[in-house]
């Protein structure tokens, strides 16, 4: 697929044992909706042209011939396919058999990759009927007329990505060849596999697959075999899986009786951006420099379809599971308490001054303060809240910042900037009346002078409200609320302050504290410093003016997080936000509006106060983000315009 997308499917058909030209058949049903879904590469499990469980007629020259004749029809009916086709077999090598993968494109054999592994548990597919890879090394082998080679690191390459093979049993060693593979370049791994079920072994398999594949940094497609296998001694459950670093995107049923065929598009573009990123990653792979291997190319075509069968998050930055979710807050909210409690210790200060707004940013920092004195064991009369009441401010948000103040048991302090504000517009020469960008920064300079200023008449330090999104966006003043003298929601984007402040209101026994929170959690997101509407409401609305935080958000992480480009973030948010209000050229809108921002307001990340993180995604100069304040987005913007 396009923007890096490639689409994997897994096919488990119906066996009959022993019997290769029935299997076959089965396949070609699930090869043609695998054609029909615009599947790249479809795996199927393993030895599934005659069955795994044929015991001792692996023996018997018979079926030998019988699976080969049957390949043979495969690929005849696979001639004027593009999709690469994984299928197991047995296969004769000297005067032993080989448990094959045979990877098929075109009606012509690409390679094959023979087992390693092969001491199992009892009744696993053993030494008994089949040699390791590691007998066969570099061995050619017979094969539908042709000699492909028995390769211990064999890469297949395509224009879309590069794939490897791993056997079933592989997969459970300390090292799995998978792990070399990947090192060695492997995006995706396959695993045809003949793993019988037992009670807790699906969950077993299950984690193992998504763990390895986060070991990885990489696809793995898991796929088990199913029904029809012999049920003299096991039964066999069909598990299939595809992940993609640690996630999985798609799983087949258990036990189903009927064929399956599942798929999911595999972000090999992202796979690649996370290992570039990762320096272990890069590290471990000088420990398998000089690792002979073989890449044979294929010639599969890059589907245009773009009618994706993944899901992707509307809200990236954390679970959509709702006991995953509070846990992830509760985590964020504790790592914030735990910054700011260091820093605290170390500089033997115990006050604090914090802006109070009765908006949800300064509602988490002044959570964040009580939270950190309770753990330090301070006196809450030590944080001193700031209300600092403008020519913008509601009633409504004004209530709300005096009474959780009050309800919270910490040092309460008014401040009008009203008075200070004109006697400056005087000043400077500014008319009032203008509402202007002078206008507001004024204000907002202001009160970053009050707590300042207070902080050193109490000896305390001024804790910092502004979060990740308005950094990205630039949406704060610079030397105003943009500064502080520690940061502690700076890398917590406006839909996670949300989540936690709503977290935190569902753990509060004070049902004052509660209301008040839930109020501001209803309370449209404004920096309040145009004056209120003739019915005293909110009229300076933030994302009417520069976009909803929710794409803001899911723009912003896929940029930080993997270095998409515009294109493919545009299309992931157009499937992302399908069901929603957002339509095509809204999204396009802002998201040509954040890359406009986020390049022309580097300046103010630059110089950012120090802050915990909190996730994987951060804007501070000193490691998360390095970017020239003079940057020219011209190549990004065009693309957005091209959309």
């Amino acid at each position: 697929m396009k923007h890096g997308f490639v689409r994997v499917g897994i096919g488990i058909p119906e066996v009959k044992v022993a019997d290769p030209q029935f299997n076959v058949e089965e396949i070609e049903k699930l090869v043609l909706k695998a054609q029909a879904q615009n599947v790249e590469i479809l795996l199927t499990p393993e030895l599934s042209i005659t069955g795994s469980t044929c015991q001792d007629l692996f023996f018997q020259q018979t079926l030998i011939d019988e699976a080969e004749v049957a390949l043979m029809k495969l690929m005849d009916f696979t001639r004027s396919m593009d999709m690469i086709i994984v299928v197991g077999m047995p296969v004769t090598w000297q005067n032993g058999l080989l448990n094959c993968s045979v990877v098929l494109q075109k009606g012509k054999i690409q390679g094959v990759v023979a087992k390693t592994y092969l001491d199992g548990q009892k009744g696993e597919l053993g030494g008994r009927w089949f040699r390791s890879s590691l007998d066969a090394r570099n061995a050619k082998v017979w094969l539908c007329g042709d000699q492909p080679e028995i390769i211990q690191h064999q890469l297949f390459s395509t224009p879309s990505c590069t794939f490897a093979i791993e056997i079933g049993q592989d997969l459970q060693v300390p090292t799995p060849p998978s792990t070399t593979l990947s090192l060695l370049g492997a995006d995706i791994v396959l695993n045809p596999s003949a793993d019988y079920a037992l009670v807790g072994k699906s969950a077993y398999i299950r984690s193992q697959v998504s763990n390895q594949s986060a070991r990885c940094i990489g696809g793995y497609v898991y796929a088990g075999a199913g029904f029809g296998e012999s049920s003299t001694d096991l039964v066999f459950g069909g598990q299939a899986l595809i992940c993609e670093n640690g996630t999985i995107l798609n799983e087949g049923e258990l036990f189903a009786t009927e064929p399956q065929l599942i798929f999911s598009e595999i972000d090999i573009e992202k796979l690649r951006s996370n290992r570039r990123a990762n320096r272990s990653f890069c590290t471990s792979a000088r420990t398998i420099s000089g690792t002979p291997f073989t890449t044979i190319g294929t010639d599969m075509m890059v589907k245009q379809d773009l009618q994706f069968n993944r899901i992707f998050s509307t809200h990236p930055f954390y679970s959509n599971n709702p006991t995953e979710r509070d846990a992830q807050m509760e985590e964020i909210y504790t790592i914030q308490t735990m910054g700011l409690a260091k820093r605290l210790k170390h500089t033997n200060c115990k006050t604090v001054v914090v802006g109070i707004s009765g908006g949800l940013d300064s509602t988490l920092a002044l959570l964040v303060c009580v939270g950190t004195f309770d753990r330090l064991g301070l006196d809450r009369k030590g944080i001193v809240g700031v209300t600092m009441p403008g020519f913008g401010t509601t009633d409504r948000t004004y209530q709300n910042a005096l009474s959780l103040m009050e309800h919270l048991g910490i040092t309460l302090r008014e401040v009008s900037i009203k008075d200070a504000c004109l006697q400056h517009f005087s000043d400077i020469g500014h008319n009032p009346a203008k509402h202007d960008i002078t206008y507001e920064n004024s204000q907002a300079r202001e009160r970053t002078q009050i707590l300042m200023d207070l902080a050193n008449q109490v000896g305390g330090m001024v804790i910092g409200t502004g979060d990740l999104s308005e950094l990205a966006l630039g949406w704060a003043t610079y030397n105003g609320d943009h500064m502080s003298m520690y940061s502690v929601n700076g890398s917590v984007p406006k839909t996670v302050v949300r989540l936690v402040v709503e977290w935190y209101a569902r753990s509060q026994k004070n049902a004052v504290v509660q209301r008040v929170l839930d109020d501001i959690i209803d309370t449209p997101i404004s920096p309040e410093l145009i004056p209120a509407n003739e019915n005293g409401e909110i009229k300076q609305k933030t994302e009417d003016l520069v976009g909803p935080y929710e794409l803001h958000d899911f723009f912003l992480f896929h940029i930080l997080q993997y270095g998409f480009r515009p294109s493919k973030i545009y299309l992931m948010a157009r499937h992302a936000f399908a069901s929603s209000q957002y339509d095509d050229d809204t999204i396009k809108k802002w998201l040509t509006n954040f890359y406009r921002r986020f390049f022309n307001q580097q300046f103010k990340r630059s110089c950012l106060p120090d802050g915990p993180k909190v996730g994987t995604c951060g804007l501070s100069p000193r490691g998360d983000w390095n970017m020239p304040s003079d940057a020219v987005s011209g190549s990004w913007l065009k693309e957005c315009e091209s959309l």
